[in-house]
């Protein structure tokens, strides 16, 4: 039997910056610890005061190099930066493959930031299940800024908007499924673009298509419009830091401004309420007869002697008890 957690003592330290106490506190948040509920009510007082960024874009854009860099101008301002990695999970272990870690070595040793490596575990849409409590542990303890690097495979980054307060689409010259990944859906959900490796070939006919795409579409968010700036930057170098950063602090005002911060994070909140709910449910229909029923109508089914409708009927006249 494990020994009870004290709630009440890990949340204090994280509340006073204690990097243990926060990496312990997304440790239980992964591992779905009996005690999560216990936690997530201490946490709750203390959250809403982050920007919560998103960084997504294909492979090979450079996305770890510019979170790298936006850290480096974040602590520059005297912010507090917290960074959840999303990797790609191991088949074999289940544990974040990538290690983005690696590719931040340069702020391990700053108390002011806070680097956590996350595996997607299978879940679609580029980011890990835990995700949202995640980042509620690093808004609690302080962090002024949360980065969020998704995993980088494309169209099926677009969890991250429902998590992000600001999301930035990474993309670079000289690839040309960049640009295709905009047109196809990725264009919708980014606040602001990044043209990163802008030294490179091919950059000005980058911007210069970002900007017609982003012309045409004229995107309206209940009568007020936002534009979505093109950056420039070349994150090896640390160039276009500066820029970035201002453009961040701006959309963050016009959320201010016109509500939409709020609708966002009601709708992130909407939706991890009923993921939680989903979450619950699944278990109590395994609990349900040791999962006898739901396969007695399973095989119904197949068999053809009942519909899914009506054996959803039944399942669910089964839960109500």
């Amino acid at each position: 039997m494990a020994v009870p957690l004290d709630v009440e003592g890990l949340v204090g330290q994280a509340l006073q910056h204690s990097p243990r106490a926060v990496a312990k506190l997304i440790s239980l948040v992964e591992h779905a610890h009996p005690q999560l509920r216990e936690v997530a009510r201490a946490l709750v007082p203390h959250t809403g005061r982050a920007q919560l960024v998103g960084l997504t874009g294909p492979p090979g854009v450079g996305k770890s190099t510019a979170t790298s860099m936006l850290i480096s101008e974040l602590r520059a301002q005297d912010k507090r930066v917290g960074v959840l990695a999303i990797d790609p999970s191991s088949p074999f272990s289940g544990g974040a493959l990538l290690g983005d870690r690696v590719r931040m070595a340069e702020h391990a040793t700053d108390s002011g930031v806070f680097i956590r490596s996350m595996a997607t575990r299978g879940h679609l849409g580029g980011l890990s299940w835990a995700t949202p409590q995640a980042v509620r542990v690093l808004d609690a303890a302080g962090f002024d800024v949360v980065l969020i690097e998704t995993v980088g495979v494309g169209q099926s980054e677009v969890d991250v908007v429902r998590l992000a307060d600001t999301t930035v689409v990474l993309l670079a010259p000289g690839m040309g499924d960049g640009i295709q990944a905009a047109k196809a859906g990725v264009l919708e959900i980014a606040d602001v673009f990044v043209v990163n490796k802008a030294d490179r070939d091919g950059a000005d006919a980058t911007v210069r298509e970002l900007k017609q795409m982003i012309a045409m579409s004229r995107r309206e968010l209940r009568g007020h419009y936002w534009r979505q700036p093109v950056v420039r930057t070349v994150a090896a170098r640390g160039e276009g830091a500066a820029e970035v950063a201002g453009v961040l602090a701006e959309h963050r005002g016009w959320l201010d401004s016109h509500g939409e911060l709020y609708r966002r994070r009601a709708t992130r909140a909407g939706g991890e309420i009923e993921a939680i709910a989903l979450h619950d449910l699944r278990a109590e229909l395994g609990d349900l007869h040791g999962g006898d029923l739901l396969a007695e109508l399973a095989d119904q089914v197949v068999r053809g002697s009942l519909d899914p409708y009506a054996a959803a009927d039944r399942l669910t006249r089964s839960l109500r008890g």
